[in-house]
């Protein structure tokens, strides 16, 4: 048993001690196997539980989940720091001086009469900590592990703000129009799924452009196919309790009555 003192209360410094336990000899055999490449998807993982409990406005929740978001970065520096890269004391200096300096309205001379200003004050700042020069930079700087609907939306804001952009929604809706022909054609074609202009470069096209409508809109994508997939389940649902056999066993005619009967009594 490791020297461990309970207390009604604890603090950060006692997670940190309670962390170095875990990983130390005589603590957690499973703790002590982890990297950071082990536990990467619990990082994802713990996340999208904070983020579930943002949407459901669920305090005590929030408030369990964002404990599990900092749990995965203290594990991470505790790793870190076995390894003498940097511990969780750089990481929250780290963060700390980010904030100050890309504030510069606030902790410096900088003026920002609004919240477009403040924005872009903070995108000039990070170009310059970033070292970003061009366009391309800042695009570039935009994670790959995003979500791809996240991460298309956030490329095509930079490239507007870079003066890459359509007129309007509707240009753009056209644009995406004509990214549908194509794929109906590589369908009609039974072009392999890689092939050039095969169906996953058309259905990638497609995607893309419904984002930069997304963007071009205000709509969060990742928002809208959340809601059409809760829209989804609950039809689904509807058709499942009104049918009055497996569905397996309904034909197709069947199927689309109950659906349209689910769509038509759906509020939404």
């Amino acid at each position: 048993m490791v020297d461990f003192q309970y207390v009604d209360s604890y603090g950060i410094e006692d997670l940190l001690r309670i962390m170095e336990l875990l990983r130390a000899p005589g603590g957690c055999p499973w703790d002590r196997e982890q990297t950071h490449q082990s536990i990467r998807r619990n990082m994802l993982e713990e996340a999208y539980e904070a983020v579930e409990a943002i949407d459901e406005e669920d305090p005590e929740h929030l408030k369990e989940e964002l404990g599990d978001v900092l749990l995965q970065v203290v594990f991470h520096a505790r790793m870190a720091e076995e390894e003498g890269l940097f511990s969780f004391g750089d990481v929250v200096d780290g963060v700390a001086k980010k904030m100050v300096f890309r504030h510069p309205h606030v902790f410096g001379a900088v003026r920002a009469e609004d919240s477009a200003q403040a924005l872009d004050t903070w995108d000039a700042q990070k170009r310059e900590e970033k070292s970003q020069r061009t366009a391309t930079d800042t695009l570039e700087a935009v994670a790959r592990s995003l979500p791809a609907l996240i991460r298309a939306e956030k490329v095509q804001s930079k490239a507007a703000k870079a003066g890459f952009d359509w007129t309007s929604s509707l240009q753009a809706l056209d644009k995406l129009e004509e990214e549908v022909r194509e794929l109906r054609a590589a369908l009609e074609a039974g072009q392999a799924a890689d092939a050039p202009h095969g169906i996953r470069e058309e259905l990638g096209d497609t995607l893309f452009m419904a984002a930069k409508i997304a963007q071009m809109s205000g709509v969060d994508p990742e928002d809208a196919l959340h809601r059409a997939c809760d829209k989804f389940d609950r039809r689904f649902r509807a058709v499942e309790e009104a049918a009055d056999k497996p569905l397996p066993e309904c034909g197709e005619a069947e199927l689309l009555a109950l659906w349209n009967d689910a769509k038509s009594h759906d509020p939404s």
